[in-house]
């Protein structure tokens, strides 16, 4: 395993972490197969990932529970554990101790080492500050319940720097971030600037929400013809591990054998690995995927429940995939076996999912393109 400081607190990081919003599962998000998911994140443990990360509304409610099970029998000492302050859920900072209280019961714990506000951004920064939230958890941090205190974000530079020079107390920052997505929110300037002041910088959807692994022909062919072999998914990991800047790269990872393909991978990471040519070649690629995928939609699910039942990331996917792989057959089979309530022509077009997007998605346009499509003959 390699290892990187994580910003200024003197302590090292493995490279890869372990997020724990894509666990396997046996039906719905919230049955996570708990053998299997045990299992996955004790392997990466053992093979040196020190950075397990989690968060209150993962699988339903259920990932930090898992967590907790998985840490039990010694493991938990193995591990910085991170989890994040749902934010949208408070109405006074008196909420900020019973969720608190929740999350370290379903964790088995007494401590968060990472504590994250999720998804910070304009309206949950002004929130944060208008409500004592800071001081809450400056607080939590005086009486030893919280290790670190962190932010994961979701929204554009302007803010993100508001949000750094806004707080003394902040030690990490968690940013959307990957070869498609230099300039989107706060882009390659968030992950330099956070270094520049001595944070640690946590990323995730490295490989957006796993599209990169599982690429077009279009893109599929430029890696092939590579001189440098690696899978898609790894030459995605390999340019993030590339800059210095990055302290512990996060992946979903869903299956054991994504696991063993990722510690294989970060064994063989180092800063400034790719070459020049390698850079060249990932930039093309970005261009490719620009030019194919017309929806950014990382399948994070922030959008979810949909008060009329549209199952919208599904739906966005089914575009998204009908447009990359030129199946529209393929897209109006899958759509016809949705139950109507989930289809995109159920959407009233009410835009709360819009108000929770991350990637700020005209949801209700794209749904109304989608229905059109499947319509078609």
């Amino acid at each position: 395993m390699k290892y990187r400081s994580f910003g200024r607190t003197g302590w090292d990081v493995s490279a890869l972490g372990f997020g724990c919003m894509r666990l396997p599962t046996r039906g719905g998000p919230a049955e996570i197969d708990e053998p299997l998911a045990i299992g996955m994140i004790r392997r990466g443990i053992d093979a040196g990932v020190n950075y397990i990360d989690t968060a209150w509304p993962y699988h339903g409610g259920t990932s930090e529970v898992l967590v907790g099970k998985a840490l039990r029998d010694g493991y938990r000492g193995k591990v910085k554990l991170a989890t994040k302050l749902p934010l949208w859920q408070l109405t006074e900072v008196a909420e900020c101790d019973r969720i608190f209280d929740e999350q370290l019961a379903k964790l088995q714990t007494d401590r968060i080492d990472c504590y994250l506000l999720h998804a910070l951004g304009r309206q949950s920064w002004d929130k944060v500050r208008r409500l004592g939230v800071l001081e809450w958890a400056a607080r939590q941090k005086a009486r030893g319940r919280i290790g670190w205190i962190g932010f994961s974000f979701h929204d554009e530079f302007p803010v993100f720097q508001e949000i750094i020079d806004g707080w003394d107390d902040w030690t990490f920052c968690q940013i959307q971030y990957n070869y498609m997505n230099e300039t989107t929110q706060a882009g390659t300037k968030s992950l330099k600037l956070a270094a520049e002041r001595g944070l640690a910088v946590v990323v995730m959807e490295p490989l957006l929400g796993g599209s990169l692994a599982y690429p077009p022909p279009a893109v599929r062919g430029l890696w092939d013809a590579a001189g440098q072999k690696r899978s898609p998914a790894e030459w995605a990991l390999q340019w993030l591990w590339d800059k210095p800047e990055v302290s512990v790269v996060l992946s979903g990872m869903t299956a054991m054998d994504q696991v063993e393909e990722n510690l294989a991978a970060v064994d063989r990471s180092r800063v400034g690995m790719l070459t020049k040519s390698d850079a060249e070649l990932v930039a093309h690629v970005a261009e490719v995927y620009t030019s194919l995928r017309p929806v950014p939609c990382t399948q994070c699910r922030y959008c979810m429940p949909c008060p009329s039942g549209v199952d919208i990331p599904r739906n966005l996917d089914l575009y998204n995939n009908m447009v990359m792989y030129n199946w529209p057959h393929t897209a109006r089979g899958s759509y016809s076996f949705m139950k109507e309530t989930e289809r995109a022509s159920a959407c009233t077009a009410c835009l709360q999912c819009e108000e929770k997007c991350p990637q700020q998605i005209v949801v209700h346009e794209w749904m109304k393109c989608l229905a059109a499509e499947m319509a078609a003959k």
